[in-house]
């Protein structure tokens, strides 16, 4: 939003400047009453010299010949008859002389120092005042410009708002694969972007919760259907032992319903925990050898070893309980299936943390890759070794992932020839969520 706030001043501030610049040249041609006679202030002041060097009594006789000469509308008159400051008599001994209206019109007082106290006067024709339509249409010119700045600050952007409109009712309408194509012009960029990545996020979590319910219904019909079978068998038991055998069994059934719908549940709410993101600084090399000596009981039960590789002791932000939680499930995925040897990386590039996984193991078949990061999603391979697994754990770590604005992948380990499994995530974080 930042780049629309800044379009939108910068607009306002130059259709201002240089509109204001447009009207004051306009203005500038307006010309004062003083400069519309200066012809007539030249025709009065060589008539008052010429008449100034005649004699008293041939004055008025001779201002009246030159205006009936030239056709001009000027008298000699007494300065008894003048009833004006002195100020004002002063005047018209400048070289304009002084221009004086009445409601008849103008008319221009002019003397000279010899024909003093007496003077000209020479009426003038009335011109026309147009200042204040002038001064109306430089208005209505200022905000027709205002007008037309603004509309092309903001006709990109009720465009984009527009499509930006139209795809949100598409996707309320149930299209959940409307997205705005962002465009690299537009004001609100980051707007469209974060309705993109929550849509992104709506639809992934309305298809995680049906993936969840489909699942949850299909896992626990086992369970069910051998509790059903353990009642039936017990109440038909000849025995107490044998009875009691059966409620042996129906018990470990009802334990594993319960992790079953503890982890069901647990992942159900994993979402909201996301509000709750706590971003820290540590240094990278601790952090992970710290990681590894936790899950190091789990690895010498299995006879594996872990090997911690991080050349650089750069700093990371980062969640650090969650980031914990996704490595160690990484982590503990691989001493599952390693053979002997766990390889715990990690790197820089391109302003990205990479830390990597990597087990001796058989690894994942590749056209699971894409699959092994779903929820409820288990490999019906040899990497199903643990009975109590619902394919949650990477499913968290993709989450995890996400979180951070980051990103997990699986392949093969060119070093161990297992699988290996790449959590990334920018050096910087992007915001905290």
């Amino acid at each position: 939003m930042r780049k629309l706030y800044l379009y939108l001043l910068a607009s306002a501030i130059l259709s201002l400047v240089i509109l204001g610049w447009l009207i004051d040249s306009f203005s500038q041609t307006t010309l004062e009453v003083e400069d519309r006679f200066a012809w007539e202030s030249k025709i009065a002041a060589g008539v008052a010299t010429h008449v100034s060097t005649l004699p008293s009594a041939l004055r008025a006789k001779t201002a009246a010949a030159l205006a009936n000469e030239f056709d001009i509308d000027i008298r000699l008159k007494e300065g008894a008859t003048l009833a004006l400051p002195k100020e004002l008599k002063t005047a018209m001994l400048d070289p304009e002389g002084l221009i004086l209206e009445d409601q008849a019109g103008f008319y221009l007082l002019k003397s000279t120092p010899d024909l003093l106290p007496d003077y000209l006067e020479f009426r003038l024709d009335k011109v026309e005042d147009t200042s204040e339509r002038d001064d109306m249409a430089l208005t209505l010119l200022f905000y027709a410009g205002v007008c037309l700045f603004m509309w092309f600050i903001l006709s990109p952007l009720a465009k984009r708002l527009t499509a930006l409109t139209n795809v949100a009712k598409r996707f309320a309408s149930g299209d959940l694969s409307a997205r705005i194509e962002v465009n690299h012009f537009t004001y609100i960029k980051d707007v469209e972007l974060t309705f993109n990545r929550m849509a992104n996020q709506i639809e992934k979590l309305l298809a995680e919760n049906k993936l969840m319910a489909s699942s949850l219904s299909h896992d626990i019909r086992t369970p069910v259907a051998c509790l059903r079978f353990g009642v039936d068998a017990a109440q038909d038991a000849e025995s107490l032992d044998e009875a009691q055998s059966y409620l042996t069994r129906m018990e470990n059934d009802l334990d594993q319903m319960e992790a079953m719908l503890k982890s069901y549940l647990s992942f159900a709410t994993l979402e909201q925990k996301a509000q709750a993101l706590n971003f820290e600084e540590t240094a990278l090399r601790p952090y992970l050898t710290s990681l590894a000596d936790q899950l190091m009981p789990k690895a010498k039960e299995r006879h594996v070893q872990i090997k911690v590789s991080c050349p650089v002791n750069f700093p990371i932000v980062a969640d650090l309980h969650w980031l914990a939680r996704a490595i160690g499930n990484l982590i503990s995925n691989a001493c599952d299936f390693a053979k002997e040897h766990i390889l715990l990386s990690a790197f820089i590039k391109d302003n990205q943390i990479f830390i990597t996984v990597e087990d001796d193991g058989q690894g994942i078949a590749k056209e699971n890759w894409a699959q092994v990061f779903k929820p409820f999603y288990r490999e019906q391979t040899h990497r199903n070794r643990e009975g109590q697994s619902y394919g949650l754990g990477l499913a968290i770590v993709a989450k995890v992932a996400d979180w951070h604005h980051g990103d997990v992948s699986v392949g093969q380990s060119d070093e161990l020839l297992g699988a290996k499994f790449v959590f990334s995530f920018p050096l910087k974080p992007v915001r905290k969520l």
